[in-house]
């Protein structure tokens, strides 16, 4: 009978399809928005006369803005509700986007970039949250992971789609760029319209009417709170009753493992050309380079979200540190090999790294209950980001006076942390309903 049924255990329907999409979208738009400032960064560097220190300062912005964005995103998506907030990420992008277009100094850039930061934390909580509290248990690993997937195909297309405004454009090409992702936008926003909020949210507020209605709509007309798993009443809790209610070593490993997971892949996208001409891949080679890498990351994560539910999220991340580690740590001693040799460790290190990626939204969505789920997730949103803004910040710094083979060293040093946190706290969430991974009696 259907009216014994979980509403964790259905098969997927049409909903859950256009759900995904609509989630996914938001990730794609991110890695264009975050990444498209490598594409323009060498164009707009000569045009606005920037020293490293601003060009450090610009690529870093969006991150240090994420830092804000999730504190502030989990707690808006917490209080306000997943729906809201699924509308606002999308129109940052686009009012942002559209002004680099006019900007004139490094200064402006840095505060709109700065401001699309905070749009993208938004949609860490709100888009992950929305996804998980509707998707069947069975595909919740795998749906998640698709997030990152999508995340790394939009890198991969602005690195595409930049490079060909670059190449038609003029000298102020790299004001179309930067300005690109508003299209991308407002396609999202119109794909958004009519999706309903989460009545595991709803239903932790005492809205169970509007929880009920939301799940007959949903799952058809036998449905009702009653196929709901958790029916719990909302408990007011701030970041600092997080920490204290028993899931604060919970909130260290993921702020741990999302920010050693995201540190040298974000100093990757930000200064990919550098990076690649630091380690003697010059001209086209820099330039294609870099979309084959990012291609490269897209296909570890697709591999990692068919193995997820193989072999587990625990042994994942485990592997994924220690082979990604691996390939860093050879490229920073054949720093100065062939380019055969260089794009294929990099290669590598962006295949193996796809385990960490795509459990960047999984562990956090599956280990907090609801009413810290959005906080914990915009807290692990914001302390990977701001250490991964510093990462950027020094990525031209750290070329300039230490060489890239010890650049290499220290983004495998971060790696290697990110493996000692997963061996030591790293639990093993396959298989369980969101109540069960979110339990502290396991």
């Amino acid at each position: 009978m259907k009216n014994n049924i979980s509403i964790e255990d259905v098969p997927l329907n049409g909903f859950h399809q256009l759900l995904t999409i609509r989630s996914g979208g938001g990730w794609l738009l991110d890695g264009y928005v975050l990444s498209i400032i490598g594409v323009a960064m060498v164009q707009l560097s000569a045009a606005l006369q920037l020293g490293s220190f601003m060009e450090g300062m610009i690529a870093s912005s969006a991150l240090i803005g994420i830092f804000f964005g999730g504190f502030l995103g989990g707690t808006m998506t917490g209080y306000l509700g997943r729906q809201k907030l699924y509308f606002v990420g999308p129109a940052i992008f686009i009012i942002c986007s559209v002004a680099q277009f006019w900007a004139t100094s490094g200064e402006a850039l840095f505060i709109f970039r700065f401001l699309i930061g905070i749009g993208v934390g938004f949609e860490y909580t709100a888009a992950g949250a929305l996804l998980v509290e509707f998707m069947p248990k069975k595909y919740r690993g795998p749906r998640l992971a698709v997030l990152t997937i999508l995340w790394f195909a939009g890198a991969a297309l602005a690195y595409i789609v930049g490079n060909i405004i670059l190449t038609k454009g003029g000298p102020d090409a790299w004001r179309l760029v930067l300005a690109s992702p508003a299209v991308i936008g407002a396609l999202l926003l119109v794909l958004r319209i009519d999706t309903p909020e989460s009545p595991r949210w709803l239903l932790s507020k005492g809205r169970t009417a509007d929880a009920e209605r939301v799940i007959k709509k949903v799952y058809g007309s036998a449905f009702s709170l009653a196929n709901l798993p958790e029916q719990s009443a909302e408990k007011k809790m701030s970041f600092s009753d997080l920490l204290h209610s028993g899931y604060g070593k919970r909130m260290l490993f993921v702020a741990v493992f999302w920010s050693c997971s995201v540190i040298p892949v974000f100093a990757v996208y930000a200064f990919a050309p550098k990076v690649l001409q630091a380690l003697n891949l010059k001209g086209d080679w820099a330039s294609y380079g870099s979309v084959f890498i990012t291609l490269l990351f897209v296909v570890g994560c697709v591999i990692a979200t068919r193995l997820i539910n193989q072999i587990g999220r625990r042994s994942m991340v485990i592997h994924s540190f220690l082979w990604s580690g691996l390939a860093l740590l050879a490229l920073g001693s054949f720093a100065n090999s062939s380019e055969v040799l260089v794009l294929g460790l990099f290669g590598a290190y962006a295949v193996f790294i796809g385990g960490a990626q795509v459990l960047q939204l999984v562990y956090p969505n599956e280990l907090f209950p609801t009413e810290i789920r959005s906080l914990a997730v915009g807290a692990g949103a914001s302390f990977s980001r701001i250490g991964a803004a510093i990462g950027t910040y020094l990525v031209p710094l750290s070329l300039q006076a230490f060489g890239i083979g010890n650049t290499m060293y220290a983004a495998a040093a971060v790696t290697m942390l990110g493996l000692l946190v997963s061996l030591l706290l790293a639990p093993e969430t396959r298989s369980l309903s969101l109540q069960e991974a979110a339990s502290l009696n396991r």
